[in-house]
């Protein structure tokens, strides 16, 4: 059976859809940066989400090749995620996606380290004849956030930032955005084939005590 991380770590892939407060270790991704509408047809993000897989399923399909991963096991390609921000503003302004920044990201098993991942991105770009220069290995604590699981359209994510809020309020704490911990989502739904009102979002934010 294959190593699945929305099984092994459901508390970080699979949370209720109410508020909850939780510690995240560090973890290893392939990343690429950029800036824009999401929604762009053939924009950056998309181009992005492109290069994100192609490297992805490199690495998963390496063990067919004559190139050996020290450590591997086979597994299933965690979920696309996303860290987003905008100059100047706490958290997310879903009416103003053209000033997005955002870091894509997919998750990597621990044994994939930097030269495997360079090995990846090499073979990924002559085999898909797609520059995946553009992707980095990049590791992210997250630490103390807390996080709650959206359902429906993205747009609507503000009744639920807001019930996150709320929470914290509750409990003594409040949200920590900065340069290094941004507003993060992990897309359990594949937007291409399930309806809107039923998407899945794990949404997470940043915090620290009051």
């Amino acid at each position: 059976m294959a190593f699945d991380f929305k099984k092994e770590y459901r508390e970080f892939y699979m949370p209720k859809n109410k508020p909850e407060i939780v510690m995240v270790p560090k973890a290893n991704y392939i990343a690429v940066r950029g800036a824009g509408n999401p929604n762009e047809e053939g924009g950056a993000y998309q181009r992005a989400i492109s290069v994100l897989y192609a490297v992805a399923y490199t690495l998963k399909m390496s063990y067919k090749t004559e190139y050996q991963i020290e450590g591997f096991y086979e597994y299933v390609v965690p979920p696309l995620e996303g860290f987003w921000w905008q100059v100047d503003i706490d958290g997310v302004d879903y009416s103003a996606k053209s000033t997005f920044h955002w870091i894509s990201v997919i998750r990597l098993p621990d044994f994939i380290k930097e030269k495997d991942f360079a090995w990846a991105v090499k073979m990924a770009t002559n085999k898909k004849k797609l520059d995946c220069s553009v992707a980095e290995f990049l590791s992210i604590e997250e630490n103390l956030c807390v996080q709650i699981m959206h359902i429906g359209p993205f747009d609507n994510e503000p009744e639920t930032v807001s019930k996150m809020n709320e929470y914290l309020e509750q409990n003594g704490f409040q949200t920590d955005f900065s340069d290094t911990r941004l507003h993060h989502e992990i897309y359990m739904s594949d937007a291409r084939k399930v309806d809107p009102a039923k998407w899945k979002t794990v949404i997470r934010h940043p915090i620290k005590k009051k």
